[in-house]
C-alpha cells in the first residue's frame, strides 16, 4: 500500500457513502483524519439515513426506513465493526445490532391485510404454473439481454396479483414499471429471503432509527479522528484535466454562506463525489398542510451530476433517473402518538409487539399503504408515553378508499384517517386524531434508482482512466449488487478507497445464496 500520510481526500456529499469512505480511508488506507474533508450542503450528515424532530410541527419524522440483512450486507457489517456503540463503547455498533436482534426477533404475523381488515395467509404465495415459468425465465436471462426492459414486460397480469408480489414489491418498493434487470438482481441477492418474505424473519433492525443507531455513532467516530466536516458547503462543479491514458480532477467549485469558492486539488489529492440523491427536493407537511411536489430540481445533487456528465461520456446519464418524477415519487408519513391507544390496538390486531412485525401492507388499499411499528422508543431521548409509527404509499396519485382524494393531495390527519379505516379501528378514530401528530414527506426521486436503465447510464465507481477521483452512491454501477439498500453506498465507498489508494485488502465478496444447496432448495419449495 502506498504511503498516504501527505494525502488529502475531498468527499463531496455527507451521506453514508462519504462517511463510510472516510472510515475506510482512516482505518485501511491510513490517511490522517485531519486530511479528510467532507463537504455537505445541509447542516447534518447522513443523507437519506435520517431521523429526528419534525421540522414542521410537534413530533418526530424519518423519511424512510431501513431493513438490514445478515448475509447480503457484508461491507456494512465490516464498517460497523469499527464503530463503537454510543451506549456501550466496549462493543461495536455491529455487535449492538446483533445483540438487539437476538432479543427482539422479527416474525410478522400480519404481513398482508385485506379490504375487510382480515389478515391474509401470506404463506400462500399464490403462484400458478405460468408465474413459476416466468420467474425461472427471468433468473435464466443474462442481465445484458434484459437491457432497459420493464418488469411488467416479463410477467403476466396474474403474477402481479399474487401475495408474493405484494410482499416483495412493498418490502423493496418496486413498481411494475421499474427495471427488470434490477428486480433480477434482487432475486439473486435476496434469494435466501424468498421463503421468509411473508414473515420477514430474515430482517435485521437497529435499536433506534437509522440516524441515531448508525449515522450518529459514525459521525462521533469521525470527529474523534479529527475529520474535517464542513456543513453548508454545496459542491456545484468539478474541473477535470483530460489525459491519455489517465484523467485527473483538478478543482472543486462550491458555494457557501460566504459566497463562491474554488478548491484546487494537488498532485497527492483525491476526490470522491456522491452522485444524485433519492431524497433530493424532499418536502414536509404536517397535520393540516400538504408537502409540495418539486419538479424542477432545486436540490444541487442532480445539477452537480448533470454538469459532471457533460464532461465525459463515461460519467453517466443522470436524466435516465430524474427524468420522470411521477414514476418514482412516493410519500411517507410518521405518526407521533401521545398515548398508547393506537399502539395497543395494533399489538392486539397483529399479534406482534413493536419491533417484531416489520411491514404490514393493506393490499387492497388504493394507495397501497404499508406501515411499520418499530421497537419503542424509536428515537433516542423520546419522552415517556410517546410512540411512533412509520408508513408509506406506493400509489400516491390514486384516490383513497375512505378519504376520497389522492395520497399526494392529503394532509397528515387525512392520511391517519385513511389508515384507521384500513385497520377497521373506527371506534377509536376521534381519540387517535386528537392525540396524534402526523408529519408527511413527499420525495420526488424516492425510487428513481429503480428506473429502467441502459449500459452507461450509471458510471463505474472508478471510471476508466480516472487517476484521482471516484463516484459514490446508489447511481453508480457495481455489478450484481442491489441499489436501494444501505449496503450499496457503503460498498461503493470501499471500492473507491481500496482501488484509488491501493489498499492491499480484499473487499468482502457478494453473497451468492444459490451456491448454497439448502438456500436453493428452500427457495424452490417456497415457489411451489
Amino acid at each position: 500500500m502506498k504511503d498516504n500520510n501527505n494525502t488529502h481526500v475531498w468527499l463531496a456529499g455527507g451521506g453514508i457513502a462519504s462517511m463510510a469512505a472516510a472510515v475506510f480511508l482512516i482505518r485501511d488506507a491510513k490517511v490522517p483524519g485531519e486530511n479528510i474533508h467532507i463537504l455537505e450542503s445541509l447542516i447534518i450528515p447522513g443523507g437519506a439515513l435520517d431521523g429526528g424532530l419534525s421540522p414542521v410541527q410537534r413530533g418526530y419524522v424519518t423519511r424512510g426506513g431501513r431493513m438490514l440483512e445478515e448475509e447480503a450486507y457484508q461491507t456494512l457489517w465490516n464498517l460497523l465493526e469499527t464503530i463503537p456503540s454510543l451506549e456501550n463503547p466496549e462493543i461495536s455498533v455491529r455487535q449492538e445490532i446483533l445483540d438487539f436482534n437476538c432479543r427482539v426477533k422479527t416474525e410478522s404475523h400480519a404481513r398482508l391485510i385485506d379490504r375487510h381488515h382480515k389478515i391474509i395467509d401470506a404463506a400462500e404465495y399464490g403462484f400458478n404454473y405460468r408465474d413459476r415459468l416466468e420467474l425461472t425465465r427471468l433468473f435464466a436471462t443474462p442481465e445484458h439481454h434484459l437491457g432497459s426492459r420493464r418488469i411488467d414486460e416479463l410477467f403476466s397480469e396474474h403474477f402481479f396479483q399474487t401475495n408474493f408480489w405484494q410482499m416483495w414489491r412493498t418490502t423493496f418498493a418496486f413498481q411494475n414499471w421499474h427495471s427488470a434487470a434490477e428486480l433480477r438482481r434482487y432475486f439473486f441477492r435476496f434469494i435466501q429471503e424468498f421463503p421468509k418474505i411473508h414473515t420477514l424473519s430474515g430482517v435485521r433492525r437497529t435499536r433506534y432509527n437509522q440516524y441515531d443507531s448508525i449515522v450518529y455513532p459514525i459521525q462521533r467516530w469521525l470527529l474523534d479522528n479529527k475529520v474535517d466536516v464542513r456543513f453548508g458547503h454545496t459542491v456545484t462543479d468539478i474541473d477535470f484535466e483530460a489525459g491519455h491514458p489517465v484523467q485527473r480532477a483538478t478543482a472543486i467549485h462550491l458555494t457557501t454562506a460566504a459566497g463562491d469558492d474554488v478548491i484546487p486539488l494537488g498532485p497527492e489529492d483525491y476526490l470522491m463525489v456522491t452522485l444524485g440523491s433519492l431524497t433530493a427536493d424532499a418536502t414536509y407537511g404536517g397535520n393540516y398542510d400538504i408537502p409540495e411536489l418539486i419538479r424542477d430540481r432545486k436540490d444541487g445533487a442532480w445539477a452537480l451530476w448533470e454538469r459532471i456528465a457533460q464532461k465525459d461520456s463515461n460519467f453517466g446519464r443522470p436524466a435516465s433517473f430524474f427524468g420522470n418524477i411521477d414514476d418514482h415519487k412516493w410519500k411517507s408519513f410518521t405518526l407521533t402518538m401521545h398515548g398508547d391507544k393506537l399502539l395497543k390496538r395494533l399489538i392486539e390486531f397483529s399479534n406482534n409487539e413493536p419491533g417484531t412485525g416489520a411491514l404490514m401492507t393493506f393490499v387492497d388499499s388504493g394507495w397501497l399503504m404499508s406501515i411499520v411499528v418499530p421497537y419503542q422508543p424509536h428515537f433516542a431521548g423520546m419522552p415517556k408515553n410517546t410512540y411512533t409509527l412509520w408508513g408509506y404509499g406506493l400509489f400516491v396519485d390514486k384516490p383513497g378508499d375512505y378519504v376520497r382524494k389522492s395520497m399526494a393531495a392529503s394532509n397528515g390527519k387525512e392520511i391517519l384517517t385513511e389508515l384507521i379505516h384500513q385497520l377497521g379501528f373506527e371506534d377509536i378514530l376521534t381519540e387517535v386524531l386528537d392525540t396524534t401528530d402526523v408529519t408527511t414527506v413527499m420525495m420526488p426521486y424516492a425510487s428513481s434508482m429503480f428506473a429502467c436503465r441502459a449500459t452507461g447510464d450509471r458510471p463505474a465507481v472508478v471510471p476508466e482512466g480516472a487517476q484521482n477521483f471516484a463516484f459514490l452512491g446508489q447511481y453508480t454501477e457495481l455489478p450484481e449488487d442491489v441499489v436501494f439498500t444501505v449496503e450499496y453506498p457503503v460498498h461503493t465507498a470501499m471500492h473507491a478507497v481500496y482501488r484509488l489508494l491501493q489498499v492491499d485488502k480484499n473487499i468482502p465478496p457478494i453473497y451468492h445464496g444459490l451456491l448454497d444447496p439448502v438456500v436453493g432448495i428452500q427457495a424452490l419449495e417456497a415457489a411451489f
